[in-house]
């Protein structure tokens, strides 16, 4: 995963602080305050985990530990209407891997990265709760099941012009 370098204006500093100040600065608070630092940022590129690190008194280390162990976190700006495939057990054995090339195809891009428009990103999540509807695609909040590679144009058509 490539790393993009990102250089926080002081207001962008002064949210960060804000964020961590709203947790009283404490260490065993971090997962909330990324989770209220990616809310607002979209993302957690390097220097926002450096800036929470400082928010918290904490090495780096163990932020960017914390971002990469989760997967709800990510280092990388996710696209507008963020594409996810489950590839958990049932819905990898009912073509899960099938669905996700097709939008690999459809979008040109990997997993983890971003269309040029910024309008979708990619990425795999493992069960989604919904194995009934297997396989499953995450479109932002919006869930859609026994999606098959046919389907895939269909549901990329709603996002066309939004």
């Amino acid at each position: 995963m490539s790393s993009i370098k990102v250089k926080l204006k002081e207001k962008d500093l002064n949210k960060i602080k804000e964020i961590c100040k709203s947790f009283n600065n404490e260490e065993g608070e971090l997962i909330n305050v990324l989770h209220k630092t990616q809310e607002h940022f979209g993302y957690l590129p390097a220097e926002v985990q450096e800036a929470v690190a400082q928010g918290l008194n904490m090495s780096v280390a163990k932020v960017y530990g914390v971002v990469t162990f989760y997967s709800f976190f990510t280092m990388l700006p996710k696209g507008k209407h963020p594409i996810s495939i489950c590839t958990g057990t049932a819905c990898y054995v009912r073509g899960a891997d099938n669905v996700l090339q097709e939008f690999k195809r459809q979008l040109n891009i990997e997993v983890g990265e971003t269309t040029e428009d910024g309008k979708h990103s990619l990425s795999c999540l493992r069960c989604v709760g919904a194995c009934g509807l297997a396989p499953v695609v995450l479109v932002g909040e919006k869930t859609y099941g026994r999606v098959s590679p046919e389907g895939v144009k269909a549901i990329l058509e709603e996002y066309k012009d939004k």
